[in-house]
């Protein structure tokens, strides 16, 4: 897109057009701002620290239900209705902070299978937690559960979210 107005603002130039030649110009910068800005937010994002892992147990701070990570948002990325309605904007830490997708313990809640969480919202277990935890898609997204009770996720969602594989090996209780 750029190089296209650049050509044109050659043309114009060349046809010592100086008033298009001038909106092009104006045009081009704002152009190379706006990707410049684009750019820097990308890198913001990509080094963005999570609190919690893919596949790492959770309970809500609020409703009280445990969850398992299945996805992450460096910033919410619902709707702005969507946002209104859940009151985001009264978050501590608001829209911009981890927002995570976390699938819900159908014994705790069978109407509620994936929620979107703010980060604050989340605490983590004090230590292993390997207690009961149901959910249709556990076998889809997750290989099974390491040694601390959290799931080691497939693949693909390692993939999706540029998240390295964790797993806390089985604790030897014979040693």
């Amino acid at each position: 897109m750029i190089r296209l107005r650049w050509a044109n603002l050659q043309k114009a130039v060349e046809a010592e057009n100086y008033a298009l030649a001038a909106e092009l110009r104006d045009e081009i910068n704002k152009l190379e701002a706006e990707s410049l800005a684009a750019s820097a937010n990308a890198l913001v994002y990509e080094n963005i620290q999570y609190a919690f892992r893919l596949g790492q147990k959770g309970r809500h701070k609020v409703f009280v239900y445990s969850g398992v990570i299945c996805g992450m948002d460096p910033v919410c990325c619902i709707s702005s209705s969507l946002r209104e309605s859940a009151c985001i904007d009264k978050l501590t830490r608001g829209s911009n902070h981890p927002f995570y997708q976390v699938l819900v313990d159908v014994h705790v809640d069978p109407d509620l299978l994936v929620a979107y969480v703010p980060e604050e919202n989340l605490l983590a277990p004090d230590g292993p937690n390997k207690g009961r935890f149901d959910h249709p898609y556990l076998s889809f997204l997750f290989y099974g559960m390491d040694g601390a009770g959290d799931y080691i996720p497939i693949k693909q969602l390692r993939e999706k979210y540029n998240r390295p594989r964790h797993e806390v090996p089985p604790i030897d209780e014979d040693a």
